[in-house]
C-alpha cells in the first residue's frame, strides 16, 4: 500500500507539514516494498486551488492513505470519491522517519 505524508522537506529528518495543499513536499511510502519517493509540491505557492491540485498529485501515484496535519474543506469529498483515506496527525514535530516507523508497526 502507498501512503503519502506531507513534509516540510525532502529528507527523513524533515517533519510533518501541517498543510496538505501547501506542504513543501509529499513523501510517498510503499509499505510493501519499503520504497520512499520525495515529490516537491508545485502547488505550495499557488494563488488558489492548491488543495485540489495536490489531490491529483498523490492520486496519480496510486496512494491509498494521506497523512497530514490538516486538510482544506474542499478536499474531503475529492478524497472520498477517489477512495483515499485522510489521516490527521496533529504532531508537527514528528519526523518523517518516525511516521514511517509507525506505519511499519
Amino acid at each position: 500500500m502507498k501512503v503519502a505524508v506531507t513534509s516540510t522537506g525532502n529528507t527523513l529528518d524533515s517533519t510533518l507539514d501541517q498543510r496538505f495543499g501547501r506542504c513543501t513536499c509529499f513523501v510517498i511510502y510503499n509499505t510493501e516494498t519499503k520504497g520512499i519517493e520525495f515529490i516537491p509540491n508545485p502547488n505550495r505557492d499557488a494563488q488558489e486551488g492548491a488543495g485540489p491540485a495536490s489531490v491529483q498529485i498523490v492520486a496519480s501515484r496510486g496512494v491509498e492513505k494521506v497523512i497530514s496535519g490538516e486538510f482544506g474543506f474542499k478536499i474531503k469529498s475529492l478524497f472520498d470519491s477517489l477512495k483515499i483515506q485522510m489521516i490527521v496527525l496533529k504532531e508537527p514535530e514528528k519526523k518523517i522517519s518516525e511516521i514511517i516507523d509507525m506505519l511499519n508497526n
